[in-house]
């Protein structure tokens, strides 16, 4: 058979097997974008509000540190619960939460009121990544993992990018308090489309046979929740805390920090910021999406999956060590470039690293996985937010700051190596699982 005929045959394969999967993880994208603006929210209106309410830089980190103390809490039980009660479940509830506490936002008066609206938004979002992880374990087979991861995950940029078009927008007309209402609203339209259409792979009637089969290619492991001190007798376990532990931070600090470091190095107004942010993360977008697509095309030809994951890992770290020089860019938009391609390769490592626990771990303890590595993020979130603030507050320069997130990837992925030098699979206890490692159930389905 020629080449032409075999690839006329793999691409009519390729369309018997069926995209429902995309469209879920359609909504995931959405879920994640609108998880971003919510969040995203207080840090386009800093600036303003810093001016307006009076806070203190150090004040300031104290409001940021109480989201990432209650997104640290949400996440020691987010995974297990999503877990307990399934995503379609457990992801309608996160994100119940949190779109009432991104509204309860317009009643804040200073910086207390702040602190409380932030913390339970914090608690809300904590089960976005562990629910949205699973999701993709559920739905995809372990080649498409990463991309689909990356595709969602992308929604954080987009969300980041709509925030300052918005924001400054609503902000202007009605207030302040407007902007926070507006955003919380979408989170509940989210969740009324979650609960009417989502269902899992073995029930959800529209999903195809072919497809069925194409999903369910790679073993899922028996269905019995493992608890999170079990999980932490494995290194694999460890490997994915220390990657988050290192590099989350640095996500935080371009989320909470940059309108404010554009504003006072470069004296940009509320309305100004929009087009920098806007740059920013659209270049995050792509090295979202492309990160993704990056480690599974090396899979396709031929790489290990180790080789392939800790490949891309490599490529993302090394665009993020420039950023060092950006503090002391001469121009704004040298600035912007440099903090762009540092968020852009943020998120191509981020998609490899939620990733990681898919490859590692079966589908039944990837949400608990998810959720120990995000407690480790948000961990690390809250001290790099107390010193940022007190570095801030003394010295007046965010060289140091800077300096930290160009070198932090490029260390992680060391520690990574150490724990896990082939990303060999967990090898799960048979009591704990309740079968073999690598035991295939699919209930629900013939």
């Amino acid at each position: 058979m020629d080449e032409v005929s075999q690839t006329t045959i793999a691409s009519k394969l390729v369309v018997k097997v069926g995209k429902y999967r995309w469209r879920v993880c359609a909504m995931l994208l959405a879920a994640t974008t609108i998880n971003y603006i919510d969040r995203q929210v207080l840090g386009v209106l800093a600036p303003f509000l810093q001016e307006k309410i009076g806070w203190s830089e150090l004040e300031y980190s104290y409001i940021v540190t109480a989201f990432q103390a209650a997104y640290a809490i949400g996440l020691l039980c987010a995974g297990a619960v999503i877990d307990r009660f399934g995503t379609r479940i457990g992801y309608a509830l996160a994100i119940g939460i949190w779109s009432l506490a991104a509204m309860g936002h317009s009643l804040a008066v200073g910086v207390v009121s702040f602190a409380i609206a932030r913390f339970a938004l914090g608690l809300g979002e904590s089960g976005n990544f562990p629910a949205a992880i699973k999701t993709v374990a559920e739905w995809f087979p372990q080649r498409e993992r990463a991309l689909a991861a990356g595709i969602f995950n992308s929604g954080s940029n987009i969300g980041a990018i709509v925030a300052p078009m918005l924001v400054p927008v609503v902000a202007a007309r009605w207030g302040w308090q407007a902007a926070f209402l507006f955003t919380g609203g979408l989170s509940a339209i989210w969740v009324t489309v979650w609960l009417l259409t989502y269902r899992t792979p073995a029930d959800q009637p529209k999903l195809s046979a072919a497809e069925w089969a194409y999903i369910g290619h790679d073993p899922s492991g028996s269905t019995i929740r493992l608890p999170w001190p079990q999980l932490l007798r494995y290194r694999q376990t460890w490997a994915l805390v220390a990657a988050k532990f290192i590099t989350d931070p640095i996500w935080w600090f371009f989320l909470f920090w940059l309108p404010k470091f554009l504003h006072a190095e470069y004296g940009l107004t509320l309305l100004e910021l929009g087009m920098p942010l806007i740059t920013i993360f659209l270049l995050a977008d792509v090295g979202s999406i492309a990160g993704g697509w990056f480690a599974g095309r090396l899979i396709k030809r031929g790489w290990s999956v180790n080789r392939a994951r800790k490949g891309a890992m490599l490529t993302c770290a090394l665009l993020i060590v420039p950023v060092i020089f950006a503090a002391k860019a001469d121009n704004l938009w040298l600035a912007v470039g440099l903090v762009g391609l540092a968020t852009a390769g943020h998120q191509g490592w981020s998609a490899n690293v939620y990733t990681l626990a898919s490859d590692m771990f079966p589908r039944h303890a990837v949400a608990s996985v998810v959720g120990i590595g995000g407690f480790a993020g948000a961990v690390g979130g809250m001290l790099i937010s107390t010193v940022i603030g007190i570095l801030l507050q003394t010295t007046h320069s965010y060289v140091p700051v800077f300096l930290m997130a160009g070198l932090a990837y490029l260390f992680a992925l060391v520690v990574v190596q150490v724990l896990t030098p082939r990303l060999e699979p967990a090898q799960l206890n048979d009591s704990a699982t309740g079968g073999e490692p690598g035991e295939y159930h699919r209930p629900g389905r013939p």
